[in-house]
């Protein structure tokens, strides 16, 4: 069985790996992947072996919370978990402006030891009333043997509250007595909680943002249908009960007027409007990408989400619940957003060992202050290290890649654009030959031809017309480098004709299944990336071997199972569309990691203090290497944002 859960508390890359590990060492769950942005776990577990509960439960003890209960909202538990976060934020704020006050000497305290002592309780306060989940997160991993950002900010605000304390009783005897200046740092503290809590509200929100296209489509999922009992209703026949969307069985006969989000996936049993008594008009705009309405007659499919822009309609229910189409492209949508790049991969193993390596560093620059400059030096080596953790947090590097992930995705379904995973995703932008099939593919045969038996006798133009867009989207794909070719068992004449039509210099006709499984494999062994492009069980050989392969939603279940990329409309110019999205997300990806690097080479030196030893009076304090942890994450997110409004070739 596979699920998608919501997971509560994850903060960075350490902890999204946290959550995967534990989820795979979990006797019963085949697969796990975690998504930091999304925030949601997808598990492939065996109902039998392991229950939900105990996953929660395990998953609980390394301090994160998993909803596995459909009466917990997410949106409700985010919300709350919003405001707690702001209140948090601005409680942390008001401590750090008294100890800054109290610290610069702003305020009146009685004394550097009056003012030291009040700083230590408002310190203390901060900590508990801000910084408390830190502690408990990182006290849960710890007995696991797992660390994450929220060791890393419980050791650095530890730290220097410890020794602030130490220096407000004994300063003077330890330090003062031998001649070295002390200090204390409890404006450390506070401003250390205060911008790693800004820097996590702006990330939420800014992440939200990447989320917008999966709400909006499970915002076109109806929550209440009208059950009725009579096929065809009587003259000004108003009956119906307005029932929950979950209470909807197969079978039931359900109404739908004007204006109304059809609520199931069902076959129309009557339809009447304005212009004619036997059908009405349905917006399938969101399914199909097509502006104008589907005329739905008696016996006519009609799918979730989709509105009668006139007249109204009775349907018999067929799929229901997680069985509608658009139940399962949300489906599809949400496994993708939390599937992972090959890269991700490779940024997750860096992560699981990242906090150690930084726990590391700060120690080593501890003890290197101390074999450079001696003893003396020992409350500037305590706030390097303290600076060293602060400014290291792999918040950036872990957000990199999902962010960017989540916003393409989403875009990509707003595009009529289905992407089952993250590596076809990325292995779209190799692209650079693709193979299409033409009836149903390329052409759409004309509706108008009743007797088949005479369609050899029409010309080629009144039977099979291009697809919108379809030679438009070629000279696209040529301008973008790809080969097109085109493959079909068509006779000679017909599939001559439509590749001249489209603009496709490489045809062939008469195939059948295996020659276009040949052609992939010969243009694969050409060292090309291929895609391949279809819609019926003769296309599912090639797609299974394509590199990518690609169906379209018109076509067959099999296709579309099979296929890494389904194309919801008719509108060829999203193969194009789909490419360059691709592009721009890799170089996306890429552009937030060397940032992300960047950030960590040049500031981690420098939180070291490794300029005095080229007489340079300066040094990223823990204060500062807060506020620079906190900006990086979220530039890095705001760039991936970026996403959402770029123009994508051809749309």
């Amino acid at each position: 069985m596979k699920k998608t859960l919501p997971v509560i508390g994850m903060a960075c890359s350490a902890c999204s790996a946290n959550v995967e590990n534990k989820l795979r060492s979990i006797a019963g769950i085949n697969e796990a992947s975690v998504n930091l942005v999304g925030r949601t776990a997808t598990i492939d577990f065996d109902p039998m072996q392991v229950s939900l509960e105990e996953i929660k439960q395990q998953i609980s003890d390394i301090g994160y919370d998993m909803v596995i209960d459909d009466d917990r909202s997410v949106q409700e538990i985010e919300a709350r978990e919003w405001k707690l976060l702001k209140r948090k934020t601005i409680m942390a704020w008001v401590f750090s402006a008294m100890v800054m006050c109290l610290s610069m000497g702003w305020v009146n305290a009685g004394g550097k030891d009056a003012a030291n002592q009040l700083s230590l309780v408002i310190a203390l306060a901060c900590i508990i009333l801000c910084g408390k989940e830190f502690y408990v997160a990182a006290f849960k991993q710890l007995r696991h043997g797992i660390t994450s950002m929220d060791t890393l900010v419980t050791l650095s605000t530890a730290i220097t509250f410890i020794f602030s304390a130490f220096n407000t009783f004994y300063g003077e005897t330890a330090w003062g007595a031998r001649g070295i200046e002390w200090h204390t740092y409890f404006d450390a503290v506070t401003m250390i909680i205060a911008f790693v809590l800004t820097g996590r509200l702006l990330e939420e929100k800014a992440k939200d943002s990447t989320a917008t296209s999966l709400r909006q489509l499970m915002g076109m999922s109806p929550k209440t249908a009208r059950v009725v009992t009579k096929k065809q209703p009587a003259e000004g026949d108003e009956a119906g009960e307005m029932v929950p969307i979950s209470t909807i069985e197969k079978g039931d006969l359900l109404e739908v007027r004007a204006g109304e989000k059809i609520p199931v996936d069902g076959e129309v049993t009557w339809a009447s409007s304005f212009m004619t008594d036997d059908a009405a008009y349905i917006d399938e705009s969101m399914i199909t990408g097509e502006p104008t309405p589907a005329v739905k007659r008696v016996g006519d499919k009609v799918l979730a989400g989709t509105i009668p822009s006139q007249g109204r309609l009775r349907l018999r229910a067929r799929q229901v619940g997680e069985e509608t189409a658009l139940a399962q492209i949300i489906a599809i949508v949400q496994q993708a957003q939390g599937s992972k790049a090959p890269v991700q991969r490779l940024v997750d193993r860096a992560a699981s060992v990242f906090v150690p390596v930084v726990a590391i560093a700060a120690l080593l620059t501890f003890v290197l202050w101390l074999l450079i400059a001696g003893f003396d030096s020992l409350p500037q080596a305590i706030i390097s290290a303290v600076a060293v953790l602060v400014v290291a947090c792999p918040c950036a590097m872990g957000l990199a890649t999902p962010t960017a992930l989540m916003v393409s995705m989403g875009k990509a379904a707003e595009q009529q654009i289905l992407i089952k995973d993250a590596t076809a995703l990325e292995q779209l932008r190799k692209v650079d030959a693709l193979v299409t099939d033409k009836t149903g593919t390329l052409t759409i045969p004309n509706k108008n031809v009743v007797d088949f038996t005479r369609a050899d006798d029409l010309a080629l133009d009144e039977r099979e017309t291009l697809k919108p867009n379809a030679r438009e989207a070629v000279e696209t794909l040529k301008k973008m480098g790809v080969e097109v070719h085109l493959l079909s068992g068509d006779k000679e004449q017909a599939v001559s004709y439509w590749a001249q039509q489209a603009g496709i210099e490489h045809y062939q006709s008469g195939v059948m299944p295996a020659d276009k499984e040949a052609l992939v494999k010969q243009l694969q062994s050409e060292g090309k990336t291929v895609a391949m492009m279809g819609d019926g069980i003769n296309d599912t050989q090639a797609l299974a071997l394509a590199d990518v392969s690609i169906a379209i939603g018109t076509g067959t279940d099999v296709a579309m199972d099979v296929a890494q990329v389904t194309l919801m409309g008719d509108d060829l110019q999203t193969v194009p569309a789909a490419i360059d999205l691709s592009r721009r997300t890799v170089k996306m990806i890429w552009q937030n990691l060397f940032w992300a690097f960047i950030y960590n080479i040049v500031c981690l030196p420098l939180a070291a203090g490794v300029l005095h030893l080229f007489g340079v009076n300066f040094q990223i304090t823990p204060m500062w290497a807060a506020a620079l942890m906190a900006l990086s994450s979220l530039s890095v997110v705001l760039n991936s944002l970026r996403l959402k409004y770029v123009a994508l070739r051809a749309v």
